[in-house]
């Protein structure tokens, strides 16, 4: 008798030790007994009756999910290859399990089919300046319809845009265009600048006759402190005025001779005829 009693307590022992499980922080259990869904275990020891009750275990960490590269075609009718990442999360579990029969493939799928549809319905230019706004899209939708599976999405990433060659052809004479206009724009704000600049201190200058002697003497000694050999000394043209005047052509009006002198040695010269008829 007492040899029967300790084989059924050893028995009970072994399946009390049978059903032990431990779920560390993170692992949420998933607890199902004869068939029906119980309410979910862990962190810690907990207890699963053998042969009754089955559990599966649901990690609460943060997933990435690699989407592969998709074809896509543009708003503007360009084809490129697009690949993304995702970031989940499973926040409920027993939504996981109950709920879609894998969550992980489920989820990767319509991340891929989303990224499709919606950058189908984007331009080439919007999608390589407003990555941000695009992501903030596709992490909207595909968080709103896997909300049903007990997933959060808390990111997608646009990772990669590969262009076509002749794409990164035409983009690269753009930005070449594009910089050198900006070259000349900025060229021709400084000569704005510059001529300002000049005509401030023309006026200057002009006001203050002296100014133009000391900026003179400046650039002379500017030149001398160079260690030429030649210096060359700028002489103000008013200086020439005079023999200019001397070598210049008479005018129209004159008439090429010099007019003569009324006397000569004291004697007064004789008049001029009077052209007309004489009387006969």
């Amino acid at each position: 008798m007492s040899n029967i009693l300790l084989t059924a307590i050893g028995a009970i022992a072994l399946y009390l030790f049978a059903g032990l499980r431990v779920l560390r922080e993170y692992e949420r259990g998933v607890y199902f007994l004869l068939g029906h869904l119980r309410p979910t275990k862990g962190p810690g020891l907990v207890f699963l009756p053998p042969v009754l009750a089955k559990m599966q275990k649901v990690s609460l960490r943060v997933m990435a999910i690699d989407v592969p590269p998709q074809d896509v075609i543009t708003r503007d009718n360009i084809s490129i290859k697009v690949n993304a990442v995702l970031y989940m999360r499973v926040k409920s579990p027993d939504k996981a399990v109950v709920g879609v029969e894998n969550y992980l493939y489920a989820t990767s799928q319509l991340a891929q089919t989303t990224l499709r549809s919606v950058l189908g319905e984007t331009e080439m230019d919007e999608l390589l300046a407003n990555r941000d706004k695009i992501n903030a899209i596709l992490r909207q939708i595909i968080d709103a319809r896997a909300e049903d599976w007990g997933v959060e999405v808390s990111a997608v990433e646009v990772k990669d845009v590969d262009l076509p060659p002749e794409m990164k052809r035409a983009m690269a004479r753009q930005a070449e265009a594009e910089r050198e206009r900006r070259a000349k724009v900025i060229n021709a704000e400084g000569e704005l600048q510059a001529a300002e600049k000049l005509a401030q201190a023309a006026h200057i200058i002009g006001a203050e006759p002296a100014a133009i002697q000391l900026r003179y003497l400046q650039t002379v000694n500017e030149i001398a402190s160079e260690n030429n050999s030649t210096t060359i000394f700028p002489i103000p043209i008013d200086l020439f005025r005079g023999f200019m005047e001397r070598i210049a052509p008479p005018a129209r009006g004159d008439s090429g001779a010099r007019a003569l002198p009324e006397r000569t040695s004291g004697d007064r010269l004789p008049a001029a005829p009077r052209k007309g008829k004489t009387k006969a």
